[in-house]
C-alpha cells in the first residue's frame, strides 16, 4: 500500500530537525494533505494570502516565497525546520542541499489532475493552451524525472502517497505518514480530513 521508497542515511546539517515537504503535482492532494499534517498538530509554514475557495474548500496552505526558490531565496528554509511547507514537485530540485528533508509526495491517477485543473480553469473563465493528451505526457515525463532525481538525494526520505487510495482508508494512511515522520500526530483528527464528498474528479473504473 505505501511505497516508503528511497531511504537515505542521515547526514550533517545545520539543524537536527528535518523539513517536511508535502509535494506532487498541482491537483494532487498537497493541499489535502497539509490540512491533515495541520489537524495532526504539526506546525506549518503558510503566508495564508490564497484563502479556500470552490477549488478548495480546506484552503491552498501555500507558502508564496517558495515560488522565488529558483531565483535564490531560500532563506526561509532555516526557520521551517521541524515545519511542513507545500512545495510542488517543479521546484524540489531548489531546495538548499545543506538541509535534511522528509518528502511527503501526493500521487494521483493523472485524468483526476487533469479534469481537476480544466473545472479550475473553466470558473477562472481560463482554458489550457495545450490538450489533456498532450498535458498528460509531460506530466508522466515531469514525474518520472522527478522520481528519478529524488533517488538519488542522499539528504531526503521520501514516502509516496496514493491519494485516490488515501481517501478510500484515511486511517491506515495517517498511522503510515505518523510513523514516517516519527512524529505523535493525532491520527485520528488527521483521519478526518479527507473527504468523499470532496473527491469529485474521479477517474473511470476500469
Amino acid at each position: 500500500m505505501f511505497r516508503n521508497l528511497f531511504k537515505q542515511p542521515k547526514q550533517t546539517t545545520p539543524g537536527d530537525l528535518p523539513i517536511i515537504i508535502v509535494s506532487g503535482l498541482p491537483r494532487s492532494g498537497t493541499s489535502m494533505m497539509m490540512k491533515m499534517l495541520t489537524e495532526g498538530g504539526l506546525e506549518i509554514v503558510t503566508d495564508s494570502l490564497r484563502t479556500a475557495d470552490e477549488d478548495n474548500p480546506n484552503g491552498y496552505f501555500e507558502f508564496e516565497t517558495v515560488k522565488k526558490m529558483a531565483e535564490g531565496q531560500t532563506g526561509w528554509v532555516r526557520d521551517a525546520q521541524g515545519k511542513a511547507v507545500k512545495v510542488i514537485s517543479a521546484l524540489l530540485e531548489y531546495l538548499p542541499k545543506e538541509y535534511k528533508y522528509k518528502v511527503i509526495f501526493m500521487e494521483r491517477a493523472l485524468k483526476e489532475i487533469l479534469a481537476s485543473q480544466q473545472k479550475m480553469l473553466a470558473r477562472r473563465g481560463e482554458k489550457s493552451e495545450i490538450s489533456d493528451e498532450e498535458m498528460q505526457a509531460q506530466f508522466e515525463e515531469h514525474l518520472k524525472a522527478v522520481k528519478y532525481w529524488l533517488a538519488r538525494q542522499s539528504n531526503m526520505e521520501v514516502l509516496y502517497v496514493d491519494y485516490n487510495k488515501m481517501v478510500a482508508e484515511p486511517s491506515a494512511y495517517c498511522q503510515a505518514i505518523a510513523d514516517f515522520l516519527a512524529l505523535p500526530l493525532d491520527t485520528v483528527k488527521m483521519s478526518a480530513v479527507p473527504n468523499e464528498r470532496l473527491y469529485r474528479n474521479r477517474a473511470p473504473q476500469t
